[in-house]
């Protein structure tokens, strides 16, 4: 759906890791990349490279991108780049030099461009199912192990752009894809819809960040079942979708909310996501979890704090009933919102407040009232508030954040 931009938007609203370079528009043609690949190409790091339209990596083919290069989008044409299925992208940064795709406008905001999109030949549970963002290309298959490439250390700044209403790119779109490819370290900022969604397919994820999202920061649809470890996510009180609900976690099965297989079931450990805290806060802010039409869901050892309408909601009789029966679980977590009365809350007529508060309990998780929180600036855990194993920065781990993110 069309985001609205507030005027007063605050695009820096902590502190920044990473110094901001200027925009240097590519001087020859020789740096823009538009249309379909017909060979195997490398962006080395001596140029700023520039995605004129939507751009695609077919079958066969592969990008590789060396680190610390600089990738930003056409201001005339809003670029994209989708590696499709059997197609490659090797974007392998490091802390100090991470992969940056960003605007292409001197002065950037959310939704200036597209965004990554990676197609895969993992399961999804939808019959030849093609991807959104009128890009339209299929993706899904029968392959587990995919390997559809590299993504590490790679940062994707102010993306986002509708296609047309209800259909977007996001900062990173993952659909069908499998667990042979190596998504760590990866960091969205200031998207205009999700930063990071994934429609089926089962890739292992780790050490991701998103900052100012104005849709969903995490989205599953479509029979994810990838695992995906140590990630944060930090809402801008004054930035948000104002034609949809902006959640830390949103999960489907698909669409219609039916048990086709495989079943979406994300497996969430050590999560840390904040929520916008304040109360002057934009009125569509919404759940730090919101596990909506027919999907399962682990979730360990994960802090949800501050979101404005509640910490943990239920909003089908098929999520209720997987819940009710173990097949999902919400063990050791600490849950709490700025709504104190629904920090958990239900839709579902198989399953009441009580019934959540009784199993989450007994799995450990604590939901409470409390604003105390329970990490410092560096979102490391504060272990006299919670165990301090929990969250995305255990406490006395290494700040895994510090050189390549942006905050």
């Amino acid at each position: 759906m069309k985001k609205i931009i507030p005027l007063l938007m605050v695009l820096l609203f902590g502190v920044t890791s990473c110094k901001k370079d200027p925009v240097n528009p590519p001087s020859d043609t020789n740096t823009t990349l538009v249309g379909t690949l017909t060979e195997n190409k490398t962006l080395t790091a001596d140029k700023v490279w520039s995605l004129k339209g939507y751009v695609y990596i077919p079958q066969g083919i592969t990008l590789t991108v060396e680190p610390g290069t600089k990738v930003i989008s056409d201001v005339s044409e809003k670029g994209a780049l989708c590696v499709e299925k059997g197609g490659k992208i090797i974007a392998d940064g490091t802390a100090d030099k991470p992969i940056i795709f960003t605007s292409g406008q001197s002065t950037p905001k959310p939704g200036d461009w597209g965004g990554l999109i990676i197609l895969g030949n993992a399961p999804t549970n939808k019959p030849n199912p093609t991807i959104e963002g009128g890009v339209g290309r299929a993706f899904g298959g029968v392959d587990e192990n995919d390997n559809s490439g590299i993504l590490r250390y790679v940062r994707v700044e102010y993306a986002g752009i509708a296609a047309f209403p209800g259909s977007e790119i996001n900062a990173f779109t993952f659909g069908g894809v499998g667990k042979g490819t190596v998504v760590d370290y990866c960091e969205s900022y200031y998207a205009n819809d999700d930063a990071f969604e994934f429609f089926g397919g089962n890739v292992n994820c780790s050490h991701l960040v998103a900052v100012g999202t104005a849709d969903d920061d995490y989205d599953f649809d479509f029979g994810y079942t990838g695992t995906i470890k140590f990630a944060i996510s930090k809402r801008d009180p004054q930035f948000v979708d104002m034609g949809d609900a902006g959640n830390g976690i949103e999960c489907d099965n698909d669409g219609t909310g039916s048990v086709a297989i495989p079943l979406t079931k994300p497996n969430l450990q050590n999560f840390t996501l904040i929520g916008p805290i304040e109360s002057n806060s934009l009125s569509n802010h919404n759940l730090a979890m919101r596990w909506r039409r027919g999907t399962a869901f682990n979730v360990q050892y994960s802090i949800f704090y501050g979101y404005m309408k509640g910490g943990f909601s239920i909003e089908s009789d098929i999520s209720a009933g997987y819940f009710n029966t173990g097949l999902s679980t919400m063990f050791n977590n600490y849950i709490s919102s700025v709504d104190t009365v629904n920090t958990i809350k239900t839709s579902s007529t198989l399953l009441t407040k009580e019934n959540m508060l009784a199993l989450c309990t007994k799995q450990g998780t604590i939901i409470t009232s409390s604003q105390v929180k329970p990490f410092d600036n560096n979102f490391q855990t504060i272990s006299s508030v919670v165990n301090g194993q929990w969250g995305a920065i255990p406490s006395g781990s290494s700040i895994w954040t510090l050189g390549w993110t942006k905050f």
